[in-house]
């Protein structure tokens, strides 16, 4: 099977990851890339192996040249996903299009009807459908292993550094210019519980506010930035501390310290402090994004989902617990511990792959997994090979606007079958 040949649209941290695990597979090759960023276009056609003339500074550009490639891998910032997304669509592109599918429920719509209508494989980035665990864990629930699915507490601890560099300081920090908090970060999750319970929920509402990172909560003696204030050393939002100490480490220079700098200096890392967004104190920020969350989904047959979100907590896999009525499951994104109400006996499932949490080091095993299976269904042209399409994407991001409404005007929000 010769290896799927695939454009590159934008070319920062999830693109590059996409691109690069095709490359270490041997089963895709980058033959095109539209970047903005001229580092990191030049950067990206360097690694890759693209020539000067298949290398673009806007998609536009990539998109008048007409097909280039068997695929595209869209990565652009969320705002920025419904343009190529049609027009490469249109083009006859198969595309691995990064979550969120956009930001606003018609641009998500005209995506979806962009793949149908021209026929392509389209799978939108929900990288924690493929991971072992959640295979282990669907063949568990598939099995009836605790009888009927009744009850799921899940909570995603996104980290409170982690919260600081991206939601605070970083380009999501603002749903004006980005999205909603539940969208940018956790469309992952809600899709993945969506993907346990096998259809979406009927009901759901939700709660959440921007409680600390925010001027109320600011020290009396704090200054506008780290590097010049008394309070830097005792603070756990340290810029100074958490992007420093990435320096050495090749995994940490490449997130988050490359949305700090292109240089892996402590000199380039103290002037970006100096000057650039990421040396803000976080109660001067222009942050508006919840820190932390809370959705309640019920489901056509009664079953119940709480979901949290919070900055609070180290940043770590998420934690899980499914309640049935033959038994329950309690998972910490690497092990299953099942216990089995007829017997009293508990099992534990290993499924850990050395793979970390977050976005820098594969999402458990997803990130590669995901990539594998569309490259795949492209070189095959067997879409079943992904566990969602348009359609089913589309699907779960309305279950994340309906609980936005509810969360903005205090209502539980009906959603239709």
């Amino acid at each position: 099977m010769s290896a799927v040949t695939l454009a590159l649209v934008g070319a920062g941290l999830r693109g590059q990851s996409y691109a690069r695990h095709a490359l270490a597979a041997g089963t895709g090759r980058v033959v095109a890339v539209a970047e903005p960023d001229p580092y990191r276009r030049e950067s990206a056609a360097a690694e890759f192996g693209v020539p000067p003339e298949r290398t673009y500074a806007d998609w536009t550009h990539l998109a008048a040249a007409g097909r280039l490639a068997d695929a595209a891998i869209i990565a652009t910032q969320d705002r920025l996903h419904t343009g190529p997304a049609v027009r490469m669509a249109d083009l006859g592109y198969h595309i691995l299009l990064e979550k969120p599918m956009a930001t606003d429920e018609d641009e998500a719509i005209e995506i979806a009807e962009a793949a149908r209508r021209n026929e392509i494989i389209l799978a939108v980035c929900h990288v924690l459908r493929y991971t072992p665990y959640t295979r282990s864990l669907k063949r568990l629930l598939g099995e009836g292993r605790i009888g009927r699915l009744v009850s799921v507490q899940h909570l995603e601890p996104v980290g409170w550094w982690h919260h600081a560099h991206s939601f605070v300081r970083g380009n999501w920090r603002r749903q004006d210019t980005s999205a909603p908090m539940l969208l940018t970060k956790s469309c992952h999750d809600i899709d993945w519980l969506v993907h346990l319970f096998g259809e979406t929920p009927s009901k759901v509402s939700s709660f959440g506010n921007l409680t600390h990172f925010r001027a109320e909560s600011r020290p009396a003696e704090a200054a506008d930035r780290c590097l010049d204030c008394p309070l830097e050393p005792g603070c756990p939002y340290s810029a100074p501390r958490l992007y420093l100490d990435c320096l050495g480490d090749p995994d940490r220079e490449f997130w988050p310290l490359g949305a700090v700098t292109e240089n892996r200096t402590e000199a380039s890392v103290l002037e970006a402090l100096r000057t650039g967004p990421y040396g803000r104190c976080v109660y001067a920020c222009d942050n508006d994004v919840v820190d932390h969350q809370v959705v309640n989904m019920e489901f056509p047959d009664g079953a119940t989902c709480s979901f949290t979100m919070s900055a609070f907590t180290p940043m770590e896999h998420r934690r899980t617990r499914l309640l049935g009525t033959h038994g329950h499951v309690d998972g910490d994104g690497r092990t299953l511990r099942l216990v089995d109400f007829r017997t009293g006996k508990e099992e534990v499932v290993d499924t850990s792959t050395g793979s970390g949490p977050s976005a820098a080091d594969g999402h458990g095993g997803g990130d590669e997994a995901l990539t594998d299976a569309f490259l795949a269904a492209v070189a095959t042209g067997d879409p079943t090979l992904l566990s969602s399409d348009a359609a089913a994407s589309l699907a779960t991001h309305r279950v994340v606007w309906a609980a936005e409404r509810a969360r903005t005007t205090n209502t539980v929000v009906h959603l239709p079958d």
